[in-house]
């Protein structure tokens, strides 16, 4: 007898409110205590430490000991992907809905992605990237980078050929829930993110998903990409 991946098991596990809104709290790949995780569910401490082992059983959440302390993180990456694809699987048609938030828009705009950028500037960055040729997508949803692409990313800061390689190599596309494009995901996504927080170009809100653009990031991107401010912050709002 073959074994089966146990899907409902982990789906079962995501479909609980409180444990969905715990999980895509720790979407920005942040480690948080079990205190700050209950008040972002909206429930008691005692409840939340109920979900909080129900998710470490069942291989959701990693957990880590810092003297009396405990803090908790998504399972790894496979997990920020499974939130964000199923994120994505509500009806792309016209819907009435109400005014996003300035929260609600704030992440629309741009938000971590577990270790990478998503929302619509991330999804303006893959775009560019893919239109000059630096980006070529692929099957199985990886993007390929061709020897333009290389010598592109070289002289940004990174050496592609030093990136870990995993399962669907370094580049990966990452279906966008709010924009329902891909943004570049993987440990090119991850480095690329990592590099433009140590430039200045983003800063990571400290209470959020979200990531905003910095003056000179603005600069930057219209520069090297042709990405220009006002047509997305135009477009977004």
């Amino acid at each position: 007898m073959s074994e089966q991946p146990n899907i409902a098991s982990a789906a079962f596990l995501i479909a609980d409110p409180t444990r969905a809104a715990i999980l895509t709290s720790l979407l920005d790949g942040r480690a948080r205590p079990a205190g700050e995780l209950a008040f972002a569910a909206g429930v008691t401490a005692q409840t939340a430490s109920s979900h909080l082992a129900k998710l470490l059983a069942g291989g959701l959440l990693a957990v880590e000991a810092q003297g009396r302390h405990r803090y908790y993180r998504l399972g790894g990456s496979h997990v920020a992907l499974a939130l964000e694809c199923l994120a994505s699987m509500g009806p792309a048609g016209t819907v009435r809905r109400k005014p996003l938030g300035r929260e609600a828009q704030s992440l629309r705009f741009a938000r971590c992605c577990y270790d990478h950028l998503a929302g619509r500037v991330g999804v303006a960055l893959t775009s560019a990237l893919q239109e000059r040729g630096f980006l070529i997508a692929a099957a199985g949803k990886r993007f390929e980078v061709p020897s333009d692409g290389v010598e592109w990313f070289g002289a940004v800061g990174l050496d592609v050929a030093k990136l870990k390689r995993g399962r669907r190599g370094f580049a990966r596309q990452c279906l966008d829930w709010t924009e329902r494009e891909h943004h570049l995901a993987g440990p090119l996504g991850a480095e690329f993110m990592t590099l433009f927080c140590a430039r200045d170009w983003l800063r990571r809100s400290k209470s959020s998903r979200a990531v905003q653009v910095t003056p000179k990031g603005w600069a930057w991107l219209e520069a090297q990409l042709g990405i220009d401010e006002r047509s997305i912050v135009g477009a977004a709002y």
